[in-house]
């Protein structure tokens, strides 16, 4: 098996132990497959956090890209476009050497003010047969914004899971975590994907529900249980054929 490189692991101990705004969490573990999910819980409103989103040189980690700078970074929100990476001239090429350039994810679904979907293998994966799909969803809520990252991966890789998987969600968190300091994380709020409870409304309470002034004749309706995005599924809501 291979080692992880150095950086991975200690960028996953750091999120352990500053885990800041954001969670962390593998949700799933099989053999050569996991899944990761990442929460947080934002001041900005969905197309506000949608726009930082598809801006990853103003928060990505440049730790964690190959020309060592978070700028050369850029998204193309569209169907077939590129989560892509600039990468420098070498300063000994002959003159005429172009720049090169890198892919670290194909965009598969790009909805404004919704979500974000993606397919590639981040970091140490690339190098692998390993596929891997994250998935961003942006929830509105009364504190602003839930944003979700779930990463879902597997096929064949030299790696041991159980390693891999809490590497991956750490660094996972930490680009979260740089962009919910971007655009203001909530203080005290729920970092675990949930929308916070929402004020009833007369089309939640039902049609028994009294107006404005009116004097409710009975015991007053129970309020429905806040609604949470407890999956990417529940957060996109029907989609065609998936």
């Amino acid at each position: 098996m291979l080692k992880l490189p150095l950086a991975v692991t200690a960028a996953c101990a750091a999120i352990l132990l500053n885990p800041g705004q954001a969670s962390a969490e593998v949700i799933e573990q099989g053999e050569g497959s996991f899944v990761t999910r990442d929460a947080a819980v934002v001041k900005a409103t969905p197309f506000d956090a949608w726009q930082a989103l598809i801006t990853p040189s103003k928060w990505w980690n440049s730790s964690h890209t190959w020309s060592a700078d978070a700028e050369n970074l850029y998204i193309s929100p569209q169907g077939g476009g590129c989560f892509c990476e600039l990468l420098p001239v070498p300063k000994d090429a002959p003159e005429g050497v172009r720049r090169g350039s890198a892919q670290h994810m194909v965009v598969l679904l790009a909805d404004p003010g919704k979500a974000l979907r993606m397919r590639g293998g981040l970091g140490p994966l690339q190098s692998e047969p390993v596929q891997g799909v994250l998935t961003v969803t942006l929830t509105p809520s009364d504190a602003g914004t839930v944003i979700v990252f779930e990463y879902v991966v597997g096929g064949y890789m030299r790696f041991e899971t159980p390693e891999i998987a809490k590497a991956v969600d750490g660094v996972m968190s930490q680009q979260l975590g740089g962009l919910a300091k971007l655009l203001g994380p909530v203080t005290g709020a729920s970092a675990k994907g949930k929308a916070a409870p929402k004020e009833d409304t007369p089309e939640d309470a039902g049609d028994g529900a009294p107006t404005a002034g009116e004097t409710p004749s009975g015991p007053p309706a129970a309020k429905a249980p806040p609604k949470k995005p407890a999956t990417v599924e529940e957060a996109f809501g029907p989609m065609g054929d998936e």
